[in-house]
């Protein structure tokens, strides 16, 4: 098991992979650098090699792939993923290892948004979308994460081991930090500096569609993980909505004594049961979750046992 791993997953870094891994194996000189080559074109996995990586493949395209190849595979007691398009300083490494190392941290969040990320980057669609990010999910999940989005971060055994890795893209971040929030892991935020990409470097992440896909996995989780809020909203709005064309009806029947408009009082009626359907799956999703919550510190507890055997068999 290696005392600290560091991370790499790459797709066309040949500008800026030489000097990522350089300057991790200077800032942490007992570390293991992982490159993960995810189908480059550009001698990438060659270029970390003679710099002194120990390079891997995942040839399924996409960030959260590589990062579940990742998990999969490696073994330590500290674990540090981190871009290879040098925006990120390697000297801050250290702090984000100690959280883990001396302060039993699960997850650290290298936070360039109290720092100098609003300067660095260049694309306000960028900006914008990672304060909007941020602001949502810390509001839905009463969480102070401070930078959702960010590559930089440090994670325990714990965490790695059990976290189930559904995204395929650039969500994986906003997967992981929502991850974290639910299941009441220990959560630290440690500003960094951020550095734009270098001249030649491209960044691989489509502000529209990468955006999209965000939003939709915020969407999506907030389901999976608030089903009695999340259906409830649903709930409370087909119920006005029903209400709102229903009082005309009921209106003319309490002032005539007649109902003249069925096809309307019907179809009210049915949205009115859809909005009681809606109500208990959210009860039933909500009972079934908090018996997966139960299950889960279960396994934690057989990971614990699993983490320490390897730590005495070393």
């Amino acid at each position: 098991m290696d005392e600290i791993a560091v991370l790499i997953p790459c797709y066309n870094e040949s500008k800026t992979i030489e000097k990522v891994v350089k300057d991790f194996k200077q800032a942490l000189p007992e570390a293991v650098i992982y490159v993960y080559d995810n189908n480059s074109k550009d001698g990438t996995d060659e270029i970390a090699r003679r710099a002194g990586a120990v390079v891997r493949y995942e040839y399924q395209q996409g960030k959260g792939n590589v990062i579940r190849r990742m998990f999969r595979e490696i073994d330590a007691k500290c674990y540090i993923m981190t871009d290879g398009d040098d925006t990120y300083p390697a000297d801050e490494a250290r702090k984000l290892c100690d959280a883990v190392l001396k302060r039993n941290a699960d997850m650290v969040v290298g936070d360039r948004l109290s720092s100098s990320y609003f300067e660095e980057n260049k694309r306000p669609f960028h900006n914008f979308g990672n304060s909007l990010v941020r602001g949502v999910i810390n509001r839905m999940f009463k969480s102070n994460i401070r930078d959702i989005m960010t590559g930089y971060r440090a994670f325990s055994y714990q965490f790695v081991k059990s976290f189930p890795v559904l995204s395929k893209g650039f969500e994986i971040e906003t997967e992981m930090s929502i991850h974290a929030i639910d299941k009441n892991m220990r959560v630290e935020n440690v500003i960094i500096q951020y550095r734009d990409r270098p001249e030649g470097s491209v960044s691989k992440l489509n502000t529209y569609s990468d955006g999209f896909k965000v939003i939709m996995t915020i969407i999506k989780l907030y389901k999976n993980y608030k089903p009695m809020g999340f259906f409830t909203w649903i709930s409370a709005l087909l119920a006005l909505l029903s209400t709102a064309f229903l009082a005309p009806v009921l209106g003319e029947y309490f002032a005539t004594g007649l109902v003249e408009r069925f096809p309307t009082l019907i179809v009210c009626c049915f949205v009115y049961i859809g909005a009681m359907e809606a109500f208990f799956a959210g009860l039933m999703l909500s009972t079934m979750r908090q018996k997966n919550l139960h299950d889960y510190e279960m396994n934690l507890i057989f990971l614990d046992a699993e983490y320490k055997n390897k730590l005495k068999n070393e």
